[in-house]
């Protein structure tokens, strides 16, 4: 009997015995039990946040021998920071010498200008479908839904001629472009300004302001918790996306975290500690930015189920 199965069968048994001792009363069991399932729930979902951070710190040796952390008593020999040594060292390439910092900051520029591109234009497309009424509204609306049960594999192909004639390819407009505004996007921001009243757009028309002062300073701040959650969404999908820099990208320097992790581990196959330090590395921007954005996230996510 493991550890995992000697602590279910204590929980349970706890369980038993606060129901036994009131059968009376059997709330006090029952919200010992969910506490219980809680608790599992949560240490299932944060394992293997846990074992990659300690994979990260670990030798070859430890990383196959021990599932989370050596012996105490081993700390000092296989716990190191000699994977984060080799993921640093600087590498040749055709167009240089190469620091894994500079894939990072690829990353980075291109997750923070899609979300910053597309929260601007689904913005203002959100905007005009919720507010406006012009001809061939609908039929747009019923195109763009759509065009959303088309898989997104289905446009790679005239997409990579596009950008070969535009001249685009290995470079970044390639990947900042085709999605700055996407369908799912609009709905999301036209859904969420539905909700702003018009009578307060009225009120500043009639007060002199102009369409952009009144979406920029009256429409986009009283929908910010959905603003926060679609920054996370479009951050996250960018910073792990892997199939776009790999085909439009050429240049090593230009290459992304995902795409060069999945490279490393090819070129180092028995290196499997770097592979995991640089992945390691790679989860701390979106839990940085989900940490920042938690609660406009999930006073969306409460809001949303309100409304249902």
């Amino acid at each position: 009997m493991n550890p995992v199965h000697l602590t279910l069968l204590c929980a349970a048994a706890v369980a038993v015995l606060l129901y036994a001792a009131d059968r009376r009363r059997p709330m006090l069991a029952g919200r010992y039990a969910r506490l219980v399932a809680l608790v599992f729930l949560a240490a299932a979902f944060l394992a293997p946040f846990a074992w990659i951070t300690c994979a990260a710190f670990k030798d070859r040796r430890a990383l196959l021998e021990y599932t989370f952390l050596p012996p105490p008593s081993a700390w000092g020999r296989m716990l190191n920071l000699g994977n984060f040594h080799k993921l640093f060292e600087p590498r040749a390439s055709l167009q240089g010498t190469i620091v894994f910092w500079q894939y990072l900051l690829n990353s980075l520029f291109l997750s923070s200008a899609a979300t910053v591109i597309q929260v601007f234009f689904c913005s203002l497309g959100g905007y005009a479908l919720a507010k406006f009424r012009f001809t061939g509204r609908r039929d747009l609306m019923l195109f763009m839904a759509g065009s959303l049960m088309l898989p997104s594999m289905l446009f790679l192909a005239p997409t990579y001629d596009m950008m070969v004639h535009i001249g685009w390819i290995d470079s970044y407009a390639a990947l900042l472009v085709p999605s700055a505004a996407n369908a799912f996007g609009i709905f999301l921001f036209r859904q969420a300004m539905l909700s702003v009243p018009n009578s307060l757009i009225e009120a500043a028309r009639v007060d002199g302001a102009g369409e952009f002062h009144i979406y920029s300073r009256i429409v986009m701040p009283l929908i910010t918790p959905m603003t926060a959650a679609f920054c996370l969404i479009v951050f996250m999908g960018q910073w792990n996306t892997f199939l776009g820099p790999q085909i439009f990208i050429q240049s090593d320097y230009k290459l992304t975290v995902p795409v060069i992790l999945s490279q490393y581990v090819s070129q180092f196959q028995e290196e499997y500690g770097m592979f995991l330090a640089g992945t390691f590395i790679s989860i701390f921007p979106i839990a940085v930015l989900f940490l920042t954005l938690q609660r406009e996230f999930i006073s969306e996510l409460t809001v949303s189920a309100g409304k249902r």
